[in-house]
């Protein structure tokens, strides 16, 4: 892509059609990615590990109630909530189609001899029967799930039924649907940098959003220009919207009972309410 094709790009995007996700998979952008995880000056990418603290003690206590289970971690990034669950006496698998995050986990799990298993593979295409069942607890957090179409997310809750234990527990924490719209409808932005995410030499990063009324998804492009070349990149990822009664319809079509919305994973409001909201559903 040059910069007359940047000129000509189509405004707005269709949601879905420029990419449907950033290639977290690709080598080079797993790693780069791995260190936004880590990073403990934002929670950008993961959590800062204080706050992924107080997370794991809400589920261990609150949700699981204390007592030791199968835990299976949908888009687990680098192990950071399984590792800690693991301590706790859990028996945990993660899934994720990052690289550099998945070797991570796996690494550090081994050092500490911890009950964690890893898999490398996009959630798109696992078969959750293959995985295992008997699961007190499936989750996918961080808004994951916002970034899925809404049939593979039918298909995705009903699975985890059936991959759960008699009342174990379904743990989501979707994006608000205000706040997707907020950002989809915010202003485009540009900065200059010697090294990011999207590339490891200096560039301009163009960040585009932009909201779909009729689908409620908010799409963001970003436009990597080098600075050397000018060639530049395009990423897309598009987010799906769902309101508390949509998901809660969702939910009980897919045979859960005992839906409860909380404002954030510590059950309390705080940093994150308004962003995200958590729900816990039992099957």
């Amino acid at each position: 892509m040059n910069l007359l094709d940047l000129v000509k790009r189509q405004r707005p995007p269709k949601p879905w059609v420029e990419g449907d996700n950033i290639p977290w998979n690709e080598p080079k952008f797993s790693q780069r990615m791995l260190a936004c995880h880590l990073d403990q000056e934002h929670d950008l990418a993961s959590r800062r590990f204080e706050i992924i603290d107080q997370h794991v003690a809400w589920i261990h206590g609150v949700v699981l109630e204390g007592r030791p289970t199968k835990v299976l971690d949908l888009t687990c990034g680098p192990g950071l909530y399984t590792q800690r669950l693991a301590r706790l006496g859990h028996t945990c698998i993660g899934v994720d189609f990052s690289p550099a995050s998945i070797a991570y986990a796996t690494e550090h799990a081994a050092r500490e001899r911890l009950p964690c298993t890893y898999l490398e593979q996009d959630v798109r295409g696992l078969n959750l029967s293959d995985v295992g069942t008997g699961f007190g607890l499936v989750m996918m957090l961080w808004g994951q799930i916002n970034v899925f179409r809404r049939d593979f997310v039918r298909r995705l809750v009903s699975n985890a039924h059936d991959a759960l234990t008699r009342g174990g527990r379904l743990l989501l924490e979707p994006q608000t649907f205000e706040h997707l719209e907020h950002t989809g409808r915010s202003a485009a932005s540009w900065r200059t940098e010697s090294l990011g995410l999207f590339s490891d030499r200096p560039h301009i990063l163009l960040d585009e959003a932009s909201w779909d009324e009729d689908t409620a998804t908010s799409t963001h492009r970003f436009f990597i220009v080098d600075a050397e070349s000018g060639e530049v990149t395009r990423y897309a990822l598009s987010n799906e919207a769902w309101t508390r009664e949509q998901l809660l319809s969702l939910l009980i079509e897919a045979g859960y009972q005992d839906v409860r919305f909380f404002p954030s994973l510590t059950g309390e409001i705080d940093a994150s309410s308004g962003t995200t909201m958590t729900l816990v559903a039992a099957s």
